[in-house]
């Protein structure tokens, strides 16, 4: 039941459902999820947190980056059942599809202050 609970509990925020649906599109840092969301830095971390502790994201380290993404259906039993309910409830929702246009857009070179060259 402790799994169950865990899952629900970060699912019953809406920014933590916003960062799924996000991460569906492609993976983000911080700083890009900080931009879109329009949250500070140590509130996007803690919905990062416990989505990472509820096995539905994974961060990797890429060179200066830390990469946030979607678990694999080999990393989470549950992540498939997840976001086929969230693409389901949410994939329309004025919210994700702004989200989704704001993801086209979001350079993570400029909003972090870092060269791209």
């Amino acid at each position: 039941m402790r799994k169950a609970t865990t899952i629900y509990k970060a699912l019953s925020d809406p920014n933590r459902l916003r960062i799924l649906m996000m991460l569906r599109e492609k993976r983000l840092c911080v700083c890009e999820m900080v931009d879109i969301l329009s949250l500070a830095n140590s509130t996007v971390s803690k919905h990062l947190s416990i989505l990472r502790n509820a096995d539905l994201i994974l961060d990797e380290k890429s060179g200066r980056w830390v990469n946030y993404r979607l678990a694999t259906t080999d990393e989470s039993d549950d992540i498939e059942f997840v976001m086929a309910q969230l693409d389901r409830q949410l994939a329309n929702d004025d919210q994700i599809v702004g989200d989704r246009e704001k993801l086209t857009v979001t350079d993570r070179f400029e909003i972090c202050g870092v060269a791209s060259g």
